[in-house]
């Protein structure tokens, strides 16, 4: 009997250990309430000069072969506060301070599952230099695997220039 206790103990602790973990990986997203319009601006292509003292912090979504592009919008946190997002493959800025930094993204969805789907990243900003993270979206067996990645200056360049810009912003 005691042996059957100390083994519900220890599963007990390593479940409480999991959600503590996975709270603290999620502290780099914002409030779970805050949700986004988002669109694609057909007509602007903003490419920013870096500021000599803030890192530039490009964010590109690419589709692929993904046939719910409009579907698709991801909203984007650095450091627990939302910041924009994107709408099927598009991509937008922002600027940030020097030094560590923690990135969420999160799919915008009304379905719970894909609601669910968080992909996480750490970078060191510079002042003066420019990042770029690509979120990619893949169709899966039953659903859609979703990820983040730090990508290199010349693939993002070429991605945001083949990209759309979009706008967003907080829903009241």
């Amino acid at each position: 009997m005691r042996a059957a206790l100390v083994l519900i103990f220890l599963a007990i602790s390593a479940c409480a250990q999991d959600r503590a973990a996975v709270a603290a990986a999620q502290a780099a997203c914002g409030p779970k309430n805050t949700k986004f319009d988002a669109r694609q601006d057909h007509t602007k292509h903003p490419t920013p000069e870096p500021d000599p003292d803030k890192a530039l912090v490009y964010v590109v979504q690419e589709m692929g072969e993904t046939k719910c592009t409009d579907c698709a919008l991801t909203r984007v946190a650095v450091d627990g506060a939302w910041v924009g997002a994107n709408q099927g493959s598009s991509y937008f800025f922002f600027w940030t301070e020097g030094g560590e930094h923690h990135l969420c993204i999160n799919w915008q969805s009304w379905l719970e599952a894909r609601s669910q789907a968080v992909a996480l990243a750490n970078f060191t900003a510079g002042a003066g230099k420019v990042y770029y993270f690509r979120t990619r979206i893949f169709p899966g067996h039953q659903d859609y695997f979703f990820d983040l990645d730090l990508i290199n200056s010349d693939q993002g360049k070429y991605l945001v220039a083949a990209s759309l810009f979009s706008v967003s912003h907080p829903k009241k």
